[in-house]
């Protein structure tokens, strides 16, 4: 008889530490992101020094403690900023009450037209918590580039008096901590990208 209940313990016992493993095992469980996880690409440099919409300079280590959407893209653009910074606009709010956790960055990448005035007009009309930088100089301007291997071409008119510009579609996102995790594609939905967000916030 004292062998059986003692038998019957033991199982209890083994029960309970398996369900406490299963419990630590889904606290730390690898976070399965919807969009392309490139945490720890040791490719990319995405710290930055630009002046923003208010004409003060900026570093990414000012936005820890926010995770931050980052775009780059140009106000004369015709569809693929304003479509993208809406569609951002719309994934704040899905957000709810973590909404306030995330800092929507727009990098201009046409700074000979896109002046301090223009982008403070230009990015907050999609919110007010809206973010538009430029890089001051040339120099400034490839450095981030780079940092972010984005592609950027300006395509002039045949008379050379114009140019509109390629570039790269995508977003990126930065987690709290100032450590690049994702890439955007563009048009890739707002579902996604908020499952993949509320991870980074929570």
């Amino acid at each position: 008889m004292f062998k059986k209940h003692t038998f019957s313990i033991g199982i209890k016992l083994s029960i309970i530490l398996c369900l406490i493993s299963a419990l630590f095992a889904c606290d730390y469980a690898p976070k399965k992101f919807l969009n392309a996880d490139i945490t720890g690409s040791s490719a990319f440099n995405p710290n930055f020094e630009l002046v923003d919409h208010q004409g003060t300079v900026r570093h990414l280590s000012d936005f820890n403690g926010k995770v931050s959407i980052i775009f780059f893209g140009f106000t004369q653009c015709p569809d693929v900023c304003p479509t993208t910074l809406t569609e951002i606009k719309e994934v704040k709010e899905l957000l709810g009450k973590d909404k306030d956790k995330l800092q929507v960055i727009f990098i201009t990448v046409d700074p000979d037209r896109d002046t301090q005035e223009i982008l403070a007009q230009y990015v907050p009309s999609f919110d007010p918590s809206f973010l538009g930088l430029r890089p001051a100089t040339p120099e400034a301007l490839e450095q981030v580039v780079k940092g972010y291997k984005i592609f950027v071409q300006k395509d002039y008119s045949k008379d050379g008096k114009n140019y509109t510009i390629n570039h790269t579609a995508g977003s990126y996102v930065v987690d709290k901590e100032g450590k690049l995790r994702l890439f955007i594609k563009h048009n890739q939905g707002t579902q996604g990208l908020v499952n993949d967000l509320k991870q980074l916030i929570n």
